[in-house]
């Protein structure tokens, strides 16, 4: 039986809380870019953006991330990995980037999206926000935005659900 660990009103004071720790941190929005990882990251920059425009009143460029050619695991899995669209819509070069993740876990995906963005040019700072942080991580990786933390056992999974995939806003824990 799945337990839900965030419903659409958690999910949105998350957002909102982690867009003013990004102004803070980052002394307003200049030179900032946020970059969504394909899938769940994507709709999470957006969302984190339009967030950051209410506050600030300032657009912020976002990008979409594939990480699927930089992962660690791609010549040991069976099946092809599925690419999908990156684009991101700013000259990174001196930028901050703020990475953006549904579910922080090992944190090879975090590594493989560092590589990433670094072979388009040269960050000031790259800067990771997600949603849920379940632990177990197998890299030095921590997230400079969480949303919540959530411990977990390996056996237990944590899926976002959003809306922009037809779905009802909440992460559940199964």
């Amino acid at each position: 039986m799945p337990k839900e660990l965030l419903d659409k009103d958690d999910i949105e004071r998350a957002i909102t809380r982690m867009a003013h720790e990004i102004i803070e941190k980052n002394k307003g929005v200049r030179s900032l870019c946020l970059v969504g990882i394909q899938r769940g990251g994507v709709h999470l920059a957006k969302r984190l953006a339009a967030k950051l425009k209410e506050i600030e009143g300032k657009g912020i460029p976002v990008g979409t991330l594939d990480i699927a050619l930089y992962r660690d695991d791609i010549t040991v899995r069976k099946e092809q990995p599925v690419v999908r669209r990156t684009q991101v819509p700013c000259e990174i070069n001196n930028k901050k980037v703020v990475l953006v993740d549904d579910v922080l876990f090992t944190g090879r995906s975090i590594r493989a999206a560092m590589d990433a963005v670094i072979d388009m040019g040269r960050p000031s700072t790259i800067q990771l926000a997600v949603l849920v942080d379940r632990g177990h991580r197998e890299l030095p990786i921590k997230a400079d935005f969480v949303g919540k933390n959530v411990p977990t056992s390996l056996e237990e999974t944590v899926q976002v659900r959003l809306a922009e995939d037809g779905l009802e806003d909440k992460v559940v824990l199964e």
